[in-house]
């Protein structure tokens, strides 16, 4: 039942990638259902797998790589209208990419090993593209403008954050061998 859900969110990342660069092809409201939905089953995902006792290291690889395809292909689209950061996109996929590697190769572990600077961005990638299409749906009058703005600048921190996870998780190793 958990993967059932991390799966939904998976097929949802092609329609929400091409609702952000190509607005006319799908309404306002119904991208926001499609991201509230996305994030619906990401937050429960986790929970229903705990409580019928399924949870495993593979499904929490699926969950986290889902999010991963998710929120870049959003961003993706987001980018290609001008309304993202160009760079945040690819800046996740190479973030998680290490984040496995870390886990798995470097570190040899069953299962991946989260940071907290991780785990912060992992939960805010998903914030632009809610504040996008909630100034899409035009109930915001006045205030649109500045939710874009707010968007775009939240990229850009994002930019920044991803670029301070990448380094710290490739400096990790180094801290440790000189302790």
């Amino acid at each position: 039942m958990a993967n059932a859900l991390t799966a939904v969110r998976f097929l949802l990342a092609a329609p929400v990638a091409i609702a952000f660069a190509k607005p006319e092809l799908l309404s306002p409201a119904l991208l926001m259902t499609l991201l509230c939905v996305a994030i619906w089953t990401d937050y429960y995902d986790g929970r229903v797998a705990r409580a019928m006792r399924t949870s495993s290291p593979a499904g929490q690889l699926f969950d986290h790589s889902t999010d991963c395809v998710f929120v870049s292909a959003g961003l993706a689209g987001s980018s290609i209208v001008g309304l993202a950061p160009a760079v945040l996109p690819a800046l996740v996929i190479i973030a998680f990419v290490q984040y496995v590697m870390d886990s798995y190769l470097w570190h040899q572990q069953k299962q991946l090993r989260m940071s907290v600077i991780g785990r912060w961005n992992g939960i805010l990638y998903f914030a632009p593209l809610v504040i996008i299409a909630a100034s899409c749906l035009g109930v915001f009058g006045a205030t649109e403008r500045l939710l874009l703005l707010t968007a775009a600048t939240l990229g850009y921190v994002l930019v920044v954050s991803t670029i301070v996870s990448i380094a710290d998780r490739a400096v990790a190793p180094l801290m440790a061998e000189r302790k």
